[in-house]
């Protein structure tokens, strides 16, 4: 993996700091992608905050920006996303269309706006973060079981448009992961059962090299021990 380029989004984040991470000990070349304004990242990284991904246009001059700098694109991580925990009947109906943007559309736009990129390489990879949670969805998370659901139509509807290229589309389906606002919501669960960021960023890296090439469409349930 050492050389090749890879943008991740949402990499302010408990995940996305965590591919980060890992990305660059693997020799990695990083662009990050975030729509908070600064965060923490690697040395020698190519920093992107206040990027609204959900925006067609801010998505396009990013990932732009992306290969004008590190003079091509690899791998794509979509990270970027969020969560809220609601009743259908006592819910707030906007929390579909927040969720929708969020999970969904930022992961549509940011692979749209990289794909020019990322079929110029030899080894084009995208990988997604979608939602175990969204297999089945549970009582509260209708919201954000429809937009990760999307997610995964998205990823295995762009893995059959691109079998015959050298591109590949997967996406990883973790259960809780183990980030400090978890654990302050739920302060009485066993941590220990939770999927660790490094071990999600593990599965996120294999799909994204050579020893994943035969692999596409594939959703990867990432869940522990929940």
């Amino acid at each position: 993996m050492s050389g090749r380029k890879i943008a991740i989004t949402g990499a302010f984040g408990v995940v996305g700091q965590a591919v980060a991470q890992a990305a660059a000990s693997q020799g990695m070349q990083l662009a990050l992608i975030d729509i908070a304004p600064s965060g923490p990242a690697p040395e020698g990284a190519f920093v992107q905050g206040s990027v609204d991904l959900s925006d067609a246009a801010q998505a396009k001059a990013a990932l732009a920006a992306v290969g004008e700098r590190l003079g091509g694109l690899d791998v794509l991580v979509n990270v970027a996303g969020g969560f809220v925990w609601q009743t259908v009947e006592e819910g707030d109906p906007t929390a579909f269309d927040r969720l929708f943007a969020l999970n969904t559309k930022t992961c549509l736009n940011a692979t749209r706006a990289a794909l020019p990129l990322i079929r110029g390489s030899a080894a084009g990879r995208i990988v997604n973060v979608g939602a175990n949670g969204a297999v089945k969805a549970a009582a509260g998370m209708a919201a954000y079981a429809a937009s990760k659901s999307g997610v995964h139509r998205l990823t295995e509807a762009l893995a059959e448009e691109l079998k015959d290229t050298g591109v590949r589309v997967n996406a990883v389906l973790p259960s809780i992961i183990d980030t400090p606002a978890n654990r302050a919501d739920m302060p009485k669960a066993n941590f220990e059962a939770w999927v660790k960021p490094q071990e999600l960023a593990a599965v996120i890296l294999f799909l994204a090299s050579e020893a994943a090439s035969a692999v596409t469409g594939a959703l990867i349930p990432v869940i522990g021990r929940v």
